[in-house]
């Protein structure tokens, strides 16, 4: 086929002799690396070039012929030819997929993300249009973004797998298998180092090597590849076992075509437990982005070693509380991680590139969903140890148990049948939504269990201007003669007897077989009801199902209604002048960034010291918040840093956050009142709100 001669082709360039314009332009079409395809008006294939045969999984000569609805998965295929019959009528240069998510479909039947431009040759006197087609894919931060998302889900599914069993050998079963398929790696395994401290022992793995199979011991020294980390106490990186040289390399690994490994330590209260390494067949396999996922994992499963070891150590009522310093800590760590993913997460949201970009804002999105994910992990967690810092507000528990109802029927037994009796005139509650969620999920679990056959689960909810006598005296009087709503479970499975139902709120009671209950879940409900001024009972007989009911106040109209994102970061006056102590400095920067984009003068700090030297180096009146974390590392607390601080300059505000909930109750008992505290992750917004009503307190 040759183009016809016309002005703008001319003028291209000069050919040297002998070479026609048609070879050219067929080179072109040939090496161009974007696919491309020429399609006459009836919508068929009449030229493919390699590339576009490479991305579709077709061979050149098979796409010649095929008519283009054959790339257009089968959902959208007769909306497809409706868009192609209307652009055959006023065919245009046009590109496609920046602002909307286009997928084509390969020949083996799977899909990939394309962007499409079509470029009409009527023009030139030819009956066709080009397609160029891009796999977006391949775009290197779509590529990050995406791994960074597969990698927040795998560490979402094992710290919900470490939250469900007790069993330790599960978790530990999962990780590396979990490690080896987000990395794309031939081998991952955990090693355990025994109590003597002078090996380790396997406890497992994926892809082993001979003399690492489960089970297997190996010396501690520095000379073999978990002894080296266990001297360094850090992350190891091989970058090519051949020139290795730090440590001896086992034949074995060689002899497999191992390349790469990377290799990271786990604590347990600062103490060297064990080591979770990966190995591949690629060279130069690991960066940053892998070491950060696996230090993550390692964490996960100190978490759950510490867990273990733990509830074995001590007694039922020294249980509970050092679950509650376990989980503190875990939320300590996560939460820091959480402030410094959604911070950047929306400061990226925001940017003038990523606003106008469709699919960069559904990649934001994805990793915000998974970031959510994280901090409910961290909920849950905390719900354990019924240390949790409530947020009361006002709750749809119509549409709450709508939702619920929903995620059930995905997860639960197939042959149990749920229901709702709900009717959206009933009052709102005032209830920490996460908990209130959190506390009917418990009881629909214990339902579950109760029904091994299947079975009927219902929930019902009705208001109610009176407690019936059963639960008026656990609360106080005053309590007790608002107005609430009833919020009902009923299961029709086993039932309870009266010794059971007696003690089915106690910590660590439970019916269940060994491993398969903590006996902290209606424990934990029972706390949050007590915590939400609420009340709990159980009607039950054998054989005749359960029904737990929870009275929840009411929302009371005359409360002072949440101030809104708009009101609160106008009500922050332009300027104002904060001090900021934060001794991470991923999350500084983070809060930093928040404070900066809310019109505030920023001054940061690492720790109490710093902070009070350059609050005494400037005039008295310099700044009017004081915003710190209250663990601040070695040194000076928050709470005293905020006592001494305002002792020296009465008129500035304190506001102070954490990501440990025990510290938060703590100030919350010993603070006075004109100060607020912060639960971290947080939002802009919510920083936006704490820092208005701080500021509005005389």
């Amino acid at each position: 086929m040759k183009l016809p001669s016309s002005p703008s082709v001319a003028s291209l360039a000069r050919l040297p002799s002998g070479v026609e314009e048609s070879s050219v332009f067929r080179s072109l079409f040939v090496s161009y690396p974007d696919s491309l395809l020429l399609v006459d008006q009836a919508g068929g294939i009449v030229l493919a070039n390699p590339s576009a045969a490479k991305l579709l999984g077709y061979a050149v000569d098979e796409l010649v012929g095929l008519n283009v609805d054959v790339l257009v998965p089968d959902s959208i295929r007769p909306r497809h030819a409706a868009y192609r019959e209307a652009y055959g009528q006023a065919p245009r240069p046009r590109p496609m997929g920046t602002q909307m998510e286009l997928v084509a479909k390969r020949k083996d039947g799977s899909e990939v993300m394309v962007e499409i431009a079509l470029s009409p040759l009527q023009s030139q006197g030819l009956p066709f249009v080009v397609a160029a087609i891009r796999d977006i894919g391949a775009y290197p931060r779509v590529k990050q973004a995406l791994q960074r998302a597969r990698y927040s889900d795998y560490l979402a599914q094992l710290g919900r797998l470490a939250v469900d069993t007790r069993d330790l050998q599960v978790v530990l079963d999962h990780a590396p298998t979990m490690a080896a398929e987000a990395l794309e790696v031939e081998v991952a395994m955990v090693l355990l180092l025994d109590d003597s401290r002078l090996e380790f022992r396997v406890a497992s793995g994926v892809g082993l090597s001979p003399g690492e199979e489960i089970g297997a011991r190996i010396p501690s020294h520095a000379n073999t590849p978990p002894g080296f980390v266990f001297a360094e106490g850090a992350p190891v990186v091989v970058a090519d076992f051949a020139k290795e040289r730090r440590f001896a390399v086992p034949q074995a690994y060689l002899d497999a075509g191992l390349v790469s490994a990377l290799a990271v330590p786990f604590y347990d209260r600062g103490r060297f437990i064990g080591v979770l390494t990966v190995r591949s067949r690629e060279a130069k396999r690991f960066g940053d982005e892998e070491l950060r996922f696996l230090e993550s994992l390692s964490n996960l499963l100190a978490t759950s070693l510490q867990r273990v070891q733990t509830e074995e150590a001590l007694s039922h009522a020294q249980r509970l509380e050092s679950v509650g310093q376990l989980t503190g800590g875990i939320a300590h760590d996560f939460n820091n991680l959480l402030t410094v993913i959604q911070g950047n997460l929306q400061v990226l949201e925001e940017l003038p590139a990523i606003a106008n970009d469709g699919y960069a804002q559904q990649l934001v999105a994805a990793a915000a969903r998974a970031s959510r994910r994280g901090a409910e992990l961290t909920s849950k967690l905390l719900a354990f140890s019924r240390r949790q810092m409530l947020q009361p507000n006002a709750v749809d528990t119509h549409a709450m148990l709508h939702s619920l109802a929903d995620m059930l029927r995905r997860t639960l037994d197939q042959r149990i049948a749920i229901s709702i009796d709900s009717a959206p005139s009933c009052p709102p509650v005032l209830a920490d939504p996460g908990q209130l969620e959190s506390a009917l999920l418990n009881i629909a679990i214990n339902a579950r269990d109760a029904m091994p056959d299947g079975g009927t689960l219902h929930f019902r909810t009705e208001a109610c201007s009176a407690l019936p006598p059963e639960v008026h005296n656990e609360l106080s009087d005053r309590d007790a003669h608002g107005s609430f709503v009833a919020i009902s479970i009923t299961d029709s499975g086993t039932g309870m007897t009266e010794e059971v139902k007696e003690r089915a709120f106690e910590p660590f009671f439970t019916t269940k077989e060994a491993g398969r209950g903590t006996g902290l879940g209606l424990s934990t409900v029972y706390g949050f009801v007590k915590q939400s001024k609420g009340a709990i009972a159980i009607a039950t007989r054998p054989g005749a199902g359960t029904t737990v009911t929870l009275f929840l106040p009411q929302l009371n109209e005359a409360a002072a209604p949440v101030m809104e994102e708009e009101d609160a970061e106008q009500a922050i006056p332009p300027g104002l002048r904060v001090m900021l102590v934060e001794d991470d400095p991923e999350v500084r920067k983070v809060v930093q960034t928040f404070l900066t984009t809310l019109g505030c003068s920023v001054v940061a700090a690492s720790n109490a010291e710093q902070a009070l030297m350059s609050m005494e180096a400037a005039d008295a009146g310099s700044f009017d918040l004081l915003l710190s974390d209250i663990a601040l590392g070695p040194g000076m607390r928050g709470t005293r840093l905020a006592a001494e601080a305002q002792q020296r300059f009465p008129n500035l505000a304190i506001l102070l956050m954490s990501g440990f909930s025990s510290e938060l109750l703590d100030a919350d008992r010993e603070v006075p009142q004109s100060w607020e505290l912060l639960r971290k992750p947080y939002t802009r917004a919510e920083l936006a709100r704490a820092m208005a009503r701080v500021l509005a307190h005389p």
